[in-house]
């Protein structure tokens, strides 16, 4: 009897030993496979770019004996920058600043008119506010590219087109982030706040200004890196909607010095000294400010991007 009773007693934690042991076990096993997924997803995506930063210091006969990874030289970094200024006239300075200038302008711009927008959709009640979120959404749907033809036909009328505002006044058209600023002001902002604010006999403007504007930090990274990613790779309208080289901005200018060069066509006639390790700087000078920009903001992106996702 002693040792059945003392049997029966033992039983239990050989079994919740066992319980945790393939608990623990489990958790390995989900935790190696996490891992490794994103281990793979990083040597996927991260080689290229490593790819990309060692090119510059090689020459293009480097580039074919050297190892993929080997690395070249500072000196020809140098010199690979220097043939890249001497392009044009220093054409490539000319086509940064002017993604630089379409960029800012476009982010400033499409800030000012998204926030607010955002903001009345959320807070203010006024006939047709749900067809202008229908609208909105309808909007996001459709390709930005099927609206190039007809924006290049009203900015030829406006006589804008050629001019830094055929791409500025476009591209600071956003209507995923007033979607986004109304999905945020309308689950995140505390609406005692603001009936306070009326009762103190602030109007809406300044409701906006003093409440609505300090407490959307997040929102605002959010929206600053994706308006300033979409701007500074945007190709298809300043393609469509420049002619002039001095207005282009980095990509397409980068799209003429492919076409343009022996970069890419070792037969292509040309005593311009521009190959594959400038190409490739120039590349660098499209994916740096991103990343910089994604460093600076990532606290708010990820915050950001999880707006709506949880209402108090």
């Amino acid at each position: 009897m002693v040792d059945e009773a003392s049997q029966s007693h033992t039983a239990p934690p050989t079994r919740r030993h066992g319980r945790l042991y393939r608990i623990n076990n489990d958790d390995w096993f989900s935790s190696t496979l996490r891992i490794s997924i994103l281990l793979l997803f990083a040597v996927f995506f991260g080689l290229p770019l490593l790819w990309l930063l060692l090119v510059p210091t090689k020459n293009d006969a480097q580039l074919s004996e050297l190892a993929p990874l080997a690395f070249g030289s500072f000196a020809r970094v140098g010199e690979a920058w220097q043939n890249l200024l001497g392009f044009g006239e220093n054409s490539v300075a000319r086509w940064a600043w002017n993604s630089i200038v379409y960029t800012v302008g476009s982010l400033i711009l499409g800030l000012a008119v998204t926030l607010p927008a955002g903001y009345g959709l959320a807070v203010a009640h006024f006939a047709g506010r749900r067809l202008l979120i229908w609208l909105t959404l309808i909007t996001m749907i459709i390709p930005g590219s099927a609206l190039v033809l007809p924006l290049f036909l009203e900015l030829s009328y406006l006589r804008l087109a050629n001019t830094p505002w055929a791409v500025i006044l476009p591209a600071a058209f956003f209507p995923f982030g007033v979607y986004l600023a109304y999905i945020y002001y309308a689950t995140s902002l505390p609406k005692d706040l603001i009936a306070a604010a009326r009762v103190d006999g602030c109007n809406e403007w300044g409701v906006f200004y003093y409440i609505g504007l300090p407490l959307s930090r997040t929102l605002l990274g959010l929206l600053t890196f994706l308006s300033f990613t979409a701007n500074w790779n945007n190709y298809f309208l300043p393609y469509v909607m420049l002619n002039t080289s001095t207005l282009f901005n980095l990509p397409v200018g980068l799209q003429v010095l492919m076409t343009g060069t022996a970069a890419l066509r070792p037969t292509f006639a040309t005593d311009l000294p521009i190959y594959r390790a400038e190409v490739a700087l120039a590349g660098l000078m499209l994916v740096v400010p991103i990343a910089l920009v994604f460093l600076f903001s990532q606290r708010f992106v990820i915050s950001g991007a999880l707006t709506g996702a949880t209402k108090e």
